[in-house]
């Protein structure tokens, strides 16, 4: 679970959740279990790791994929292609080896057996790997796709990585240590006042008619949605401050659990409709948001509510 609505403000962290989820109330005399401890991994060497598979499995097809290299999996709109396979071979092999007794949910896994879903639910700490996001823009020969990787334990999300390799754009991010980008501090910031705000919606291509009109509520003064591309790297963009906020009506994990970190981590806030924070688990009420402040979460939130 990542908490909703986490502001930084004056150096201190606070955290002011919309609700409180039902999971999170614990029984007076129930024992606490332990978060792994993210201290205890190498962080360096899951960063390598990440790069070495795009280096090995994704950069030597950008541009170059043959026909048969490219496959639909629900629709025209939804490709996988050998590069997406091997780069989730190659980390679901060195992510493994790294932190022993760990399992990986990766979206091609998932496709193939949804049972591999279960490890979100387990004891055991979970690798979440994407590991070609945007796929439609790589098979285009467009830069702006993401390997994404987000270590998990218990639902709370503990360190991210989000690598763009044809942008050059490494973005690592630590639960309650704060977030980089190419060992920059990144600081989501604050959209200035009366600004319009520019929010990537969830593609149209990938939406139900249920789903448009609800992101219609967003095409309202003083807010500029677009169709997003790329959700790791629109989730970059929050952190960076170059977009507002993003908001998505799809919950798979892969896609938001690296993003959703990482603006959390550079002073942002998020939120579910139903004032609840985003469980990676699933079982979300939908869309959500992921925004530079609290403010501006709240305001998307508002207005996506009011449509649903």
């Amino acid at each position: 679970m990542i908490d909703a609505l986490r502001t930084e403000e004056t150096g201190e962290t606070a955290i002011t959740p919309i609700a409180v989820p039902p999971a999170a109330a614990t029984a007076p005399d129930a024992p606490e279990t332990p978060l792994f401890d993210v201290a205890a991994l190498d962080l360096a060497a899951v960063e390598d790791a990440v790069r070495r598979a795009a280096a090995d499995e994704i950069m030597p097809r950008f541009r170059q994929l043959a026909a048969e290299d490219i496959v639909e999996k629900n629709g025209p709109h939804d490709l996988v292609t050998v590069a997406d396979r091997r780069a989730e071979e190659h980390l679901t092999a060195a992510l493994t080896a790294l932190l022993p007794g760990s399992v990986v949910v990766g979206e091609e896994a998932v496709h193939a057996d949804p049972r591999v879903l279960d490890a979100l639910h387990g004891d055991a700490p979970v690798w979440i790997v994407d590991p070609v996001d945007g796929t439609r823009q790589f098979v285009h020969g467009d830069p702006g796709f993401a390997t994404l990787v987000a270590l998990a334990h218990r639902g709370e999300v503990l360190a991210s990585w989000t690598y763009a390799p044809a942008l050059g754009l490494m973005a690592v991010a630590r639960r309650g240590a704060g977030a980089w980008l190419n060992g920059v501090p990144l600081r989501a910031g604050t959209p200035s006042s009366g600004a319009v705000l520019d929010v990537a919606t969830s593609h149209y291509d990938f939406t139900t008619d249920a789903q448009k009109q609800v992101l219609a509520a967003l095409d309202t003064g003083g807010v500029a949605p677009r169709p997003c591309g790329s959700a790791g790297l629109e989730y970059l963009h929050v952190a960076r401050g170059e977009i507002d906020a993003t908001a998505f009506s799809w919950e798979n994990a892969w896609d938001h659990a690296a993003g959703l970190l990482l603006v959390h981590e550079a002073g942002g806030a998020s939120g579910t409709v139903a004032g609840q924070p985003f469980r990676i688990e699933g079982g979300n009420a939908l869309p959500f948001t992921a925004a530079r402040d609290t403010a501006t979460a709240r305001r998307i939130l508002g207005l996506l509510a009011a449509a649903n």
